[in-house]
């Protein structure tokens, strides 16, 4: 088949190397347009764009996919399917229509579970055992279309938002061009989702990245897994914002054999680690990275306080 290639971020780009790879021919791609990025706000291509301009390959980046100078070059270029990883812009009914055999999109959940822009995130913040990808026809609607294919992953306990996605962009490669080949010899026809076990994964915010302590250990573990790397879970102390890596469940005392268990959000610091209360049980901090610093192991970060930390002191 003829294709041309949406997606924008670097979880897309195992997808586009492997349609490139393949028997298929590809004649461009489809991104969002170069934005500012990193801590300079340089203006920058994205992974899908930069891997194309390497290639040789066309680049089309509409601010909106309903400009009708995109429009028209889409009816121009003729693809017979239109792959979609993580674009990033709503598809017009207009777009949709053009290819014979629409555009199919890579989503990163098991459908109709996690219908949105942070299935990832949404799934370990859940605490789910298992996820996965499907393949489904795009329509209007938010990730409701008919489905040619699934593949299942397990979370492991450990994993952050960013590892689960990366394992994931890489199988679900597999998964999009075994459905592009199947459409293209007949072989897969796309069947309705379930009505039931509709859930919804809107995009996490940074403020909803910040650590409520009053919650139990697993579900502060949970948010901050999450949450890494983007948007970066959070708290702050003495008024200034503290972005926080995964933390680590803990049996038992605090550090030094504290015998009083640790109010939501109180510190102790030890000389190799560092706990958190939470509404059951401490957490033990990972790296830190207080504002305006570099990211450090918890307890070097405790050290460098100054004032040295009070007994009682905690985050808010």
């Amino acid at each position: 088949m003829k294709l041309l290639f949406a997606g924008t971020p670097q979880v897309a780009v195992p997808s586009l190397e492997a349609i490139a790879a393949s028997g298929h021919e590809l004649v461009g791609v489809v991104t969002r347009p170069d934005a500012p990025s990193g801590r300079g706000r340089h203006v920058v291509r994205s992974p899908v764009a930069a891997w194309a301009d390497a290639a040789g390959l066309e680049v089309l980046a509409p601010r909106r996919p309903s400009e009708p100078e995109f429009l028209a070059r889409l009816a121009q270029l003729a693809p017979d399917c239109v792959p979609v990883v993580a674009y990033g812009a709503l598809i017009p009914r207009t777009a949709l229509d053009l290819p014979r055999h629409g555009w199919v999109n890579l989503h990163f959940s098991l459908l109709p579970a996690w219908r949105g822009a942070a299935p990832v995130q949404r799934a370990v913040m859940a605490g789910d055992e298992v996820t996965g990808a499907t393949t489904f026809l795009i329509e209007p609607a938010l990730d409701s279309g008919p489905v040619y294919g699934v593949l299942t992953e397990r979370i492991r306990p450990d994993d952050t938002a960013g590892d689960l996605l990366t394992r994931l962009s890489v199988s679900g490669a597999g998964l999009l061009l075994a459905t592009l080949d199947g459409i293209a010899d007949g072989s897969l026809v796309a069947v309705p989702q379930p009505s039931d076990g509709v859930s919804p994964a809107p995009k996490v915010t940074v403020d909803g990245a910040r650590v409520d302590w009053v919650r139990p250990a697993f579900a502060v573990d949970r948010l901050v897994r999450g949450a890494t790397p983007e948007p970066g879970a959070w708290t702050t102390l003495r008024g200034e914002r503290v972005k926080l890596g995964p933390v680590t469940l803990v049996d038992g005392h605090p550090v030094d054999e504290q015998p009083e268990p640790l109010a939501p959000g109180e510190l102790a610091a030890g000389k190799r680690e560092v706990l958190v209360g939470t509404a059951a049980g401490p957490v033990r901090l990972g790296r830190v990275r207080a504002q305006g610093k570099k990211e450090m192991a918890a307890a070097d970060w405790a050290r460098g306080l100054r004032p040295a930390l009070d007994a009682g002191e905690a985050f808010a």
